[in-house]
């Protein structure tokens, strides 16, 4: 028996990194995993994966700024579960690192438009799923705001948090329930964009990060 036996989970950001990592390790535990990304290919080998450790997943190539797609996942979720017992938002666009006064105008128009405004679509659509099963969303989260040169990712990974510190504070009595959760630095396609050259040794990895993460969220 899994401590998740039974239990819908959807994944944002489940293509790679800690998304893919978490999402195997929920199916391990006995979670159906809605998995969200934006490459069918990477979610092909995460299905691979949830199948070896005898999981099931549904697959949904979707890029998360995609609000009428948004509406179309969350109503087939409803339609199919009724709701969802768990979500972890692991969805992020990296910008590029620069100087505050160099970021192209661009980067810092992306970033705020997934790292900001999808993540405030998909608290709206999500929360009555969440409620429909007396759930839990988990925020992902990566303090880097006022570090040189993350301006862009930084500052909206920082009002990510924002959104979701406050969804916590307005739900602490009636739910869904909010969290957050912060991994230890991991060796990540993200984290390789912003440290080229990293000595991997001294990191932790997206396998261990996520036995961590469902340790906590057992806890």
């Amino acid at each position: 028996m899994g401590a998740f036996d039974g239990q819908i989970a959807l994944i944002t950001g489940a293509s790679r990194g800690f998304g893919f990592a978490s999402a195997v390790a929920l199916a391990a535990e006995g979670a159906e995993i809605i998995a969200v990304g934006r490459t069918s290919g990477a979610l092909e080998a995460l299905d691979d994966a949830i199948k070896a450790v005898g999981g099931h997943t549904t697959l949904v190539p979707l890029d998360i700024s995609d609000d009428a797609g948004l509406q179309r996942l969350c109503l087939s979720i409803h339609e199919r579960w009724g709701g969802v017992d768990l979500w972890v938002h692991s969805a992020v666009h990296a910008a590029p690192l620069a100087p505050t006064a160099h970021v192209a105008e661009n980067d810092l128009d992306k970033s705020i438009a997934v790292n900001i405004r999808a993540s405030q679509r998909l608290i709206v659509m999500v929360e009555p799923l969440l409620k429909a099963k007396d759930g839990t969303a988990v925020h992902l989260d990566d303090p880097q705001a006022g570090q040189k040169f993350f301006a862009a990712y930084g500052t909206t990974k920082a009002a990510q948090k924002a959104l979701f510190d406050s969804w916590a504070a307005e739900t602490a009595s009636i739910g869904p329930r909010v969290l957050s959760f912060t991994p230890a630095p991991m060796p990540t396609a993200t984290r390789a964009r912003f440290f080229p050259g990293e000595d991997k040794d001294g990191l932790s990895t997206t396998t261990a990060e996520a036995a961590r993460f469902i340790n906590w969220l057992k806890s």
